[in-house]
């Protein structure tokens, strides 16, 4: 079995191969050509934290995995980040366990890229202003992966310690032309793309901040609140990852789009498409720059598969790792 490191993942994972290779899973999921249980998981009360498991195959990619993640929102600010995760890859023709690698770097990425992929899909083509809502880990995976899909001309950070806004800024200063701004209304001014990573309780995405035609990407999990307020949800063309988890309680699903149905403000039927359907061209996506359009992910253990699948090809192609013997 293959042993890959933290730094070893980074190194291997092609940002822009696993923006495709999330497109290729989330298709095949939609299509029923993956299969990935709604999330399960232990809650340990005493930290407000869970332990997760996430096992998916994805036949296109002949990917078979499971990832182990823990969430502890305690971290923030400490020493150790808030997701901690391995994943394990296995020999799909025989069930054998063909790599272990770190998954707290794939999960900041492939999550990134999939709001990159609805961006790519679902943005204006002129959206070159983004507005980040957060300072975390996924706050920096989504200003590397944003300007992937879309031509940026200013980038504004929004976070609830001003100094942590400042960090992040300077620390892509040289790649971005980035700033840190004090208000979330500030961050949010004729923004074309909006993208949340927060662990707020109460909304920081705002139906009365966005102007028209922006889109949305919001990844922020909280099992007590939510990120997105119900008036954006019930105003935009939604996409999700997965119709039947997405309405679900967490930690499968997200209060902000269960708590608008459990409100009667929208239904089931509101949700427009599953973004695999929009790889594949099955739904369509926006059909006005007028338009508001929102994706809210919970993350989807396929993409997990993708991203693992490119990082053991490249492993073995380079000859990147240590093996080691479990028998």
């Amino acid at each position: 079995m293959l042993l890959l490191t933290r730094g070893e993942v980074e190194e291997l994972l092609d940002p822009d191969e696993l923006i495709d290779a999330v497109g290729q899973a989330m298709a095949d999921l939609s299509a029923g050509r993956a299969s990935a249980p709604a999330r399960v998981a232990a809650t340990i009360a005493e930290r407000g934290a869970i332990t997760a498991a996430m096992p998916a195959w994805v036949a296109g990619l002949d990917a078979l995995t499971t990832k182990l993640v823990n969430v502890f929102p305690g971290n923030a600010g400490g020493p150790y980040e808030t997701h901690q995760a391995v994943i394990v890859a296995f020999d799909p023709a025989n069930g054998r366990p063909s790599a272990l690698m770190d998954g707290a770097a794939i999960t900041a990425l492939r999550t990134a890229a999939g709001s990159a992929l609805s961006a790519r899909l679902l943005a204006r083509a002129d959206a070159g202003v983004l507005a980040v809502l957060g300072t975390g880990v996924q706050a920096r995976a989504h200003l590397l992966m944003m300007p992937r899909v879309r031509r940026l001309s200013e980038v504004r950070v929004w976070g609830r310690d001003p100094t942590k806004a400042a960090q992040l800024v300077a620390a892509v200063a040289s790649e971005l032309p980035a700033r840190a701004v004090a208000t979330i209304e500030e961050a949010c001014d004729g923004a074309g793309i909006v993208s949340a990573s927060t662990h707020a309780t109460e909304p920081v995405v705002r139906r009365a901040l966005l102007a028209q035609g922006t889109h949305v990407t919001s990844v922020g999990y909280n099992v007590s609140g939510r990120e997105v307020d119900a008036e954006t949800v019930r105003d935009a063309l939604l996409v999700v990852e997965s119709r039947e988890t997405i309405v679900l309680p967490p930690p499968a699903g997200a209060n902000d789009i269960a708590w608008p149905i459990r409100a009667g403000l929208i239904d089931a039927s509101h949700i427009h498409a599953e973004i695999g359907e929009l790889v594949a061209g099955v739904k369509e996506g926006r059909t006005a720059d007028e338009q508001l359009t929102l994706y809210k992910s919970v993350g989807n253990a396929v993409q997990d598969a993708a991203a693992a699948s490119l990082v053991l090809a490249a492993a073995r192609a380079r000859g990147i790792g240590r093996e080691i013997d479990l028998d």
